[in-house]
């Protein structure tokens, strides 16, 4: 498959995604726990820019023993692309959707390489 250049390695964060155009379609790209993932960023659920979301820890609900919320806190190990849209959310890692992983977003291989990143399209 061609590859396409995106842009130099130390131009993407850790903390919001860099939205490129390549032959027509809008990729996100992150660096995540030092990876660098792509997506296509369409939202599977009504088409929203999901990576152009927030970027969040997965929230973890902390029970008493009747199982009664007791309190909310961050697993940062755990990031997930909230779309701006409805707020639905797809784990950063995999792409997986929070409530249905069987719903994932499109991603692309990306090849990092020479210090400029490169998607396979």
């Amino acid at each position: 498959m061609p590859e396409k250049l995106l842009c130099a390695a130390a131009d993407l964060s850790d903390t919001t995604a860099r939205i490129f155009e390549v032959e027509g379609v809008e990729i996100g790209v992150i660096r995540h726990n030092d990876t660098v993932v792509a997506y296509k960023n369409i939202c599977p659920h009504q088409g929203g820019p999901v990576c152009e979301g927030l970027k969040m820890p997965r929230v973890c609900d902390e029970l008493d023993e009747q199982k009664r919320s007791v309190r909310q806190t961050f697993d940062t190990t755990e990031m997930h692309f909230v779309c701006p849209w409805h707020g639905w959310e797809f784990k950063i890692e995999t792409g997986e959707a929070i409530g249905d992983p069987k719903i994932r977003l499109s991603r692309y291989k990306v090849i990092e390489r020479d210090a400029q990143i490169y998607v396979e399209v």
